[in-house]
């Protein structure tokens, strides 16, 4: 049987229905209430609502309703509120009026904007909307003008700005909820609203629970420690406990810490005050103290109240570390105030700061700040909300799939993944209206069919760095496995060794495994180790930071170590990433090889290590060092835990050779002559690596840009044109150019650089065996053995995967034969 009215339980909405005026109810509600999807239901708390049901998936008992219909019914989230269906008649009139300050505006704009935003729309009177106001730049006598995003609005304007401004409907005809037609009168009037519902102290912005993306867990704890205590400190008078008077939210910039505060201020309802440092800091002596206590005089009076300190770490620095008597002062009559707070959990202060180890110890015990919450940079989920509550309104091409920039956006904080939005909104804007020419009329078919897309996502994120690594060099390198010629069996590693645990972390878990934390890149240079660095950061979609050794000593005592540190600490919050280090030999050197040394080194070595396995955890960042001198290495940093997986990065063989080759000329292919044999061009390559190849293919190509310019000389603009479409690189510029490069190593620098590599990669049993087998190659040479035996067994010895086996029949058959020549000599 249908009721009147039912009780139900608010719940926060999802994040795609804020500010749509739906409420989501369960079928079962929805039958007690007879009423289907598309009706209209009063929602009755403290004050009345109105919204358009949805169904939901969700408890029986429950309703979804956003901030904005949570506000204008005076509840919060779990609160309980009465339910009954309303049939909206078409208003007659309607009062808007603008909440807390005067605006002028333009009677029939307003008119205009209501009936044909809210066309069709359930109203009620209390019901609070946010308007976009054109404020003019120049003019400060008048500044509020127009609308922004109308028929009446369409030019681009340099002299104006859109900002939002609250309404409020303070009157409507002939019920409390109706609907907007063509026969309703709308009313503006330019005197602020001063309800009793009206907002108290200083604007908190229209921010709810729904406009905060990523930060689920944080949210939370903050409305347990913030908004339980202002909306029922009855509880903690029944407990004989305080509640916390102060909570300090730490964390990089841009993460969400003042949008916190604000959302909490607008939830409970309270009075909100914000306190800045350059609001606060005066010239006159006590002046700074006397802003201070007023502040919080008025906070006590207007409970339940939020103080809000931004930046708090530019007002109450460290005391021992400050020179300023003003700074010193402010702390302590702030330690004061925080001590004199009466208000059994009527008055909370919020601190926010990115440098919480600058703030004095003294605020941070007990009684002061008794909280502190890390607010963190998003991982994929969470970035996943913040990019859905960014676009919302903006009108998104069927091709942009937002998980896919979710998934790219690897330590991006929410305000960076705001500003790709914008940017990716201004770039669609500069694509649609190239010159963005102020005269120009812009048609309504034109701007209805705008639409942000793809390419216009790609080419914000060129230009949108995350900003809590800006400080280091970061990037998602443009190198992937294709830019890299061979090396097959090295790939093949690092896929497994950090592809793997990124992109299948489910199985990893599911076994309770991890991956190795850090990787030693070594071989003779020019092989490509930076280079398969930069790939595996592509490939994994991973942050890439790149540290080249000697630029992080310095001759000041503690820097050094202070950059290591601020390396890792960076690489934490904008995991998953890889710290690439470079000639990483220079870094950490065996300790105690440099006599009469300041010991920067070892200092450097020592924090190198408590970064690597200290207390604090490296979660999904991958350390990778290369170098071609392993040796130098302390050996403290290659056991398993640390740099624990060592990989050889050998010189190409043939088909490596080719390989790299495809690379280097895969933008000539077309200039390629047919006298050229890319087969025998590999055979003269023999001891090239790959910077060896590079340099040859450049040289190549400049030999036929020097006989080229030499056969134009002299002649018209015109003929060089037409002759550029005919150069051709020919075998003997190759020729040419094999003549000026010389390849890095030799075939005694291969064995030599290979022999140099076994200690690291293979136990002592296969050590043995190569060392005898490469010993058997030299007794054979001198001895007059077969040829062709010891260039199978050299070549076994250079192959990157080695078949023991093989090994071992030849060698022994060296070994038979000498016992056989010893045998016929006697």
């Amino acid at each position: 049987m249908a009721q009147s009215s039912i009780q139900l339980i608010v719940q926060e909405a999802d994040r795609a229905d804020a500010g749509k005026g739906i409420a989501r109810i369960g079928a079962e509600a929805m039958s007690r209430l007879s009423v289907e999807p598309g009706d209209t239901v009063k929602i009755t708390g403290k004050r009345s609502a109105a919204a358009v049901v949805v169904l939901s998936n969700q408890g029986s008992n429950n309703i979804s309703i956003d901030g904005y219909i949570r506000r204008d019914a005076g509840v919060g989230i779990g609160d309980t509120v009465a339910v009954e269906k309303v049939v909206p008649t078409t208003a007659t009139r309607l009062t808007i009026q603008p909440v807390g300050e005067a605006i002028k505006l333009d009677g029939k704009d307003v008119a205009d904007f209501i009936h044909k935003r809210y066309a069709g729309a359930p109203l009620y009177k209390g019901k609070t909307i946010a308007l976009p106001v054109q404020v003019q730049q120049q003019q400060k006598q008048d500044p509020f003008e127009s609308f922004f995003g109308n028929s009446w609005a369409g030019s681009f304007s340099s002299s104006f700005s859109t900002q939002y401004y609250e309404f409020i409907i303070s009157d409507l005809a002939p019920d409390d909820v109706a609907i907007v037609g063509s026969e309703t009168k709308v009313t503006y009037k330019d005197s602020a609203y001063k309800g009793e519902d009206g907002p108290k102290g200083k604007s908190a912005g229209n921010i709810h629970y729904e406009d905060i993306g990523g930060l689920g867990r944080e949210l939370n704890m903050v409305r347990e420690m913030i908004e339980y205590p202002l909306r029922h400190p009855e509880v903690f008078e029944k407990l004989g406990i305080e509640p916390p008077k102060g909570v300090l939210l730490y964390g990089p910039p841009g993460t969400g810490k003042t949008l916190i505060a604000r959302a909490v201020a607008n939830e409970v309802n309270a009075y909100f005050d914000t306190i800045s440092g350059p609001e606060i800091i005066s010239k006159y002596y006590g002046d700074s103290e006397e802003k201070l206590r007023e502040i919080f005089q008025k906070a006590e009076e207007n409970a339940p109240a939020i103080i809000f300190i931004d930046e708090i770490d530019s007002i109450a620095p460290k005391r021992e570390e400050s020179k300023g008597e003003v700074e010193r002062r402010v702390v302590a009559q702030l330690l004061a105030l925080m001590d004199g707070l009466k208000s059994r959990g009527g008055v909370i202060v919020i601190a926010a700061t990115n440098l919480p180890d600058s703030i004095d110890p003294a605020l941070r015990r007990g009684g002061r700040f008794d909280r502190e919450l890390e607010i963190g940079v998003p991982d994929k989920d969470g970035r996943m909300e913040i990019l859905q509550i960014h676009t919302r309104n903006v009108p998104l091409a069927s091709d942009v799939d937002i998980g896919k920039y979710a998934n790219m956006t690897h330590g991006f904080v929410g305000a960076d993944l705001a500003l790709v939005v914008k940017e990716a909104a201004m770039h669609a804007l500069r694509r649609e209206f190239p010159g963005m020419n102020p005269d120009e009329e812009i048609s309504k078919e034109k701007l209805e069919s705008l639409k942000v897309t793809v390419e216009d996502f790609d080419a914000a994120l060129k230009m949108v760095q995350p900003s809590a690594m800006r400080e280091v060099l970061v990037e998602v390198p443009d190198i992937g496995w294709d830019n890299v010629g061979g090396l097959d069996s090295v790939k093949e590693e690092l896929q497994q060794g950090v592809e793997w645990p990124m992109k299948y972390a489910s199985v990893y878990q599911k076994f309770d495994t991890k991956s190795p934390k850090g990787f030693l890149l070594f071989g003779p240079p020019g092989t490509g180790k930076t280079l398969l660095a930069k790939a595996v950061a592509n490939e994994s979609e991973s942050n890439f930071i790149s540290v080249k050794g000697p630029e992080l000593m310095s001759k000041w005592v503690g820097e050094s170590e202070k950059g290591v540190r601020e390396i890792f600490r960076k690489a934490r919050l904008a995991s998953p990433s890889i710290i690439f280090f470079d000639e990483i030999d220079s870094i950490v050197p065996k300790r105690g090889s440099y006599e009469g040394s300041s010991h920067v080194t070892e200092s450097v070595v020592s924090q190198f290590l408590t970064e690597l396995d200290g207390l604090e955890e490296l979660k999904n960042v991958i350390i990778i060092g290369a170098t071609n001198r392993p040796d130098m290495i302390d050996p403290a940093l290659l056991r398993p835990g640390r740099l624990e997986k060592h990989i050889y990065v050998p010189p190409p063989d043939a088909e490596g050779r080719k390989q790299v080759l495809d690379v280097y000329l895969a933008g000539v292919k077309d200039l390629l002559a047919g006298d050229l044999d890319i087969d025998d061009l590999v055979q003269k390559t023999d001891g090239f690596v790959g910077a060896d190849i590079e340099a040859l293919v450049r040289e190549s190509k400049m030999v036929a840009i020097r006989e080229f310019v030499q056969a134009m000389a002299g002649q018209s603009e015109e003929d060089i044109d037409l002759a550029v479409g005919n150069v051709r690189i020919y075998r003997k510029h190759f020729d040419e150019a094999l003549k000026r490069v010389r390849p890095s190593l030799d075939k005694e620098g291969l064995l030599r650089a290979e022999r140099d590599s076994w200690s690291f990669r293979f136990n002592e049993e296969e050590r043995r065996t190569l060392e005898k087998a490469y010993e058997a190659t030299l007794t054979a040479k001198y001895g007059g053995g077969d040829e062709s035996k010891i260039k199978d067994l050299e070549k076994l010895l250079l192959t990157y995967r080695k078949d023991f086996e093989k090994i071992r029949k030849l060698v022994n058959g060296f070994d038979q034969k000498k016992k056989d020549d010893n045998y016929d000599t006697m």
